[in-house]
C-alpha cells in the first residue's frame, strides 16, 4: 500500500488506447456503470466539470436512459477486475437494448466480452493494486472514451507535478489526531466525490467507520444531530469532523463552513479544516486524494491493521 501511494502520480503517465475505436461514435451524454472503486473516476469527472452530462449506475436492473436519448448516450462499463456482477448485469441490459457501449477494465469477463463482440474498450494496466487506488488510470481511460483530449493532456501533467511524498507527514499527523475517533467528512456539493473518496479510503484502507455529507444540505438536517445535550452526549462524543474547504467554492458555502466549524468547536467537537490550496482543478482533486490515502494508511497502521486487502468484501462475495 505504501508503495502504491508513493507512486500514484505515475498513473498519469498512462496513455490510454481505445481498442476497436473505429466503432466508437461521438456522444454528448454518458452513463458509467460500475461499483466501488470502479466508478470513483466518473464521480470525480463531475467535480472537474459539474455541467458535464455523466451519470453513475451502481446497481442491478435496467439502465436509466430515455429512448429518445439512447443514440446520444454512451454506456461505459467500468470494472477494474472485469468480473463485477452488477457491471456485467448492466452490460447484458445495454446489449439487449442495443445501446452504444464501451468498456474499461484490466481484464476478466468484461474484456472477454468486449473482444468477442468488438466493443470499444480501454485496458488499464494490471499492476496488482486495489481498484480504489487506480483512480488515475480510470480517470484517464474515461476521458479518452469521452473524447476529452484537452483535459486528458492537462491531467497527464500530474505525472510530474504531483509528488505524493509531499503529503505524507501531514497525513500521518492527521491520522494520529484521529485515533479513537470516527471521521465525518464534509465538503461542498461540487466536491461531493472528493469527500466520498475520503470516506471510502477510511473504510477500505483504514478499516474504520467513516461518513460524509455536503453543504448546504447538511446545515438543514444532519448538523442538528450534533447539538449535544446531556442525554445524547454518549452518542456523538467519538466523532471527528474534517471539512474540505475549496476557495473556489461559492462564497456562501465558504461562510457556512466557517460558521459550522465554530458551532461544532463550541460544542467541544474536534474539527479539522483542510484547504485545497492552489493549482488547477486536477491538482486540487488528486492532491486531496493522496492526502486521504496517507491519512487512511496511517490510520490502519495506528490500529495495527493491514491496509490493502478488503477481507470482509471477499467474504461477502463468497456468501452471495
Amino acid at each position: 500500500m505504501r508503495e502504491t501511494i508513493e507512486n500514484f502520480n505515475t498513473q498519469f503517465a498512462f496513455k490510454p488506447e481505445i481498442i476497436n475505436g473505429g466503432r466508437l461514435g461521438k456522444f454528448s451524454k454518458f452513463i458509467v456503470a460500475g461499483m466501488g472503486g470502479s466508478h470513483l473516476a466518473a464521480d470525480l469527472i463531475k467535480t472537474w466539470k459539474p455541467d458535464f452530462d455523466v451519470a453513475v449506475h451502481s446497481d442491478y436492473g435496467p439502465l436509466s436512459i430515455a429512448s429518445n436519448q439512447a443514440k446520444d448516450t454512451l454506456v461505459i462499463l467500468s470494472s477494474y477486475s472485469g468480473n463485477t456482477e452488477e457491471t456485467l448485469d448492466a452490460l447484458k441490459d445495454a446489449l439487449a437494448r442495443g445501446l452504444p457501449v464501451a468498456a474499461v477494465s484490466v481484464g476478466g469477463k468484461l474484456l472477454d466480452a468486449a473482444k468477442i463482440r468488438g466493443i470499444p474498450y480501454v485496458q488499464i494496466p494490471d499492476i496488482g493494486i486495489q481498484p480504489r487506488m487506480a483512480t488515475g488510470f480510470s480517470f484517464k481511460a474515461l476521458l479518452k472514451l469521452m473524447g476529452e483530449d484537452e483535459a486528458l493532456q492537462k491531467v497527464s501533467g500530474l505525472a510530474d507535478s504531483l509528488v505524493p511524498l509531499d503529503y505524507e507527514a501531514e497525513g500521518k499527523a492527521l491520522a494520529e489526531r484521529l485515533y479513537g475517533f470516527v471521521p465525518l467528512i464534509y465538503a461542498s456539493n461540487r466536491n461531493r466525490a472528493v469527500a466520498q473518496n475520503w470516506k471510502i479510503k477510511f473504510n477500505e484502507t483504514g478499516k474504520i467507520p467513516a461518513f460524509y455529507n455536503v453543504l448546504p444540505e447538511l446545515n438543514h438536517n444532519e448538523m442538528t444531530g450534533f447539538d449535544v445535550k446531556e442525554p445524547t452526549e454518549m452518542l456523538s462524543k467519538n466523532f471527528y469532523f474534517i471539512i474540505l474547504k475549496d476557495e473556489d467554492d461559492h462564497p456562501k458555502i465558504l461562510k457556512r463552513m466557517d460558521v459550522l466549524a465554530d458551532l461544532l468547536e463550541s460544542r467541544n467537537f474536534p474539527v479539522e479544516v483542510l484547504s485545497s490550496g492552489t493549482g488547477d482543478i486536477f491538482e486540487k482533486i488528486f492532491s486531496a486524494l493522496v492526502m486521504a490515502d496517507w491519512t487512511a494508511f496511517y490510520t490502519a497502521e495506528g490500529y495495527g491493521l493491514e491496509s490493502e486487502e478488503v477481507p470482509m468484501v471477499e467474504e461477502f462475495k463468497k456468501l452471495i
